[in-house]
């Protein structure tokens, strides 16, 4: 069982889905960026997911967009991502994994990327824009280290496609919970129930849903049926609008969404 299961397990054996919080490396600042995924986990959460700053965003809501713009305007550079997951590795044990669109990675170098990343402490990478049968490079890497490898499946997947994602995937399989870019959403849709469902039906064990979360009650929503609750935009929201209080205060108010009698059921 990799780090992130065992995360994942050990909230299911607490009575509670697992809480995922994402936040940019570099936003506000690097320093900041670092002490802002120490204070998800001091405040409830299960796995952090780090994404690096990126040029092209072409997943990444107004938001999200607004603060990795920022975080390229003050100079971040791929090295300060393992700085980053070092400093946040060596202070929590709360695993970190990195969600990063995959040409950065090409860029670096795959095998490099991964033992930095292993070496810096990292749990495994989220890869939105590359699908399995075109990561072999990537799978032998996360093989070879023992990364996790976190593939994308969506509503319009078809059943070969989620064969294939299933098999492919490590630690979870991200649930994407409505077709379009990240950001919060009055109500999400009634796909990512039945997305999770065919899931289960093909053999996934752990399938966390993400895109458009931002209250405790649509945590709540999601840890009634998946393994987990995956939240951005609002906890860039909050760390943007309110600094590190306001954040600690908006991952604590999300984190009281998780408890599910589906899990007290379970034992």
């Amino acid at each position: 069982m990799s780090r992130v299961e065992a995360a994942i397990q050990k909230a299911h054996d607490e009575g509670r889905g697992a809480f995922v919080g994402y936040l940019p490396v570099g936003f506000p600042d690097l320093d900041t960026s670092i002490r802002a995924a120490i204070t998800l986990a001091e405040n409830g959460a299960d796995v952090i997911e780090l994404g690096p700053p990126y040029s092209d965003p072409v997943m990444d809501g107004a938001i999200i967009q607004e603060a990795t713009q920022k975080a390229l305007a003050g100079g971040f550079r791929m090295r300060d991502l393992f700085t980053a997951v070092k400093a946040i590795t060596a202070a929590t044990d709360v695993p970190v994994v990195v969600m990063t669109y995959w040409n950065p990675v090409i860029q670096y170098g795959v095998d490099r990327y991964a033992d930095d990343l292993l070496a810096a402490g990292g749990a495994g990478l989220v890869t939105p824009d590359i699908t399995p049968e075109a990561a072999g490079e990537w799978i032998a890497a996360s093989e070879r280290t023992g990364l996790d490898r976190i593939f994308l499946a969506a509503p319009t997947s078809t059943d070969e496609r989620l064969d294939l994602v299933v098999s492919s995937s490590t630690g979870f399989v991200y649930t994407v919970s409505t077709m379009g870019i990240t950001g919060e959403r009055a109500e999400l849709d009634r796909a990512a129930r039945t997305l999770v469902e065919r899931l289960r039906s093909r053999g996934a064990s752990r399938a966390c849903v993400g895109i458009g979360i931002s209250t405790a009650e649509q945590v709540a929503g999601v840890t009634g049926y998946a393994d987990g609750a995956i939240v951005g935009t609002a906890l860039v929201r909050a760390l943007r609008d309110g600094g590190l209080d306001g954040l600690a205060e908006t991952t604590r108010s999300l984190v009281a969404g998780t408890p599910s009698a589906r899990f007290h059921l379970a034992d």
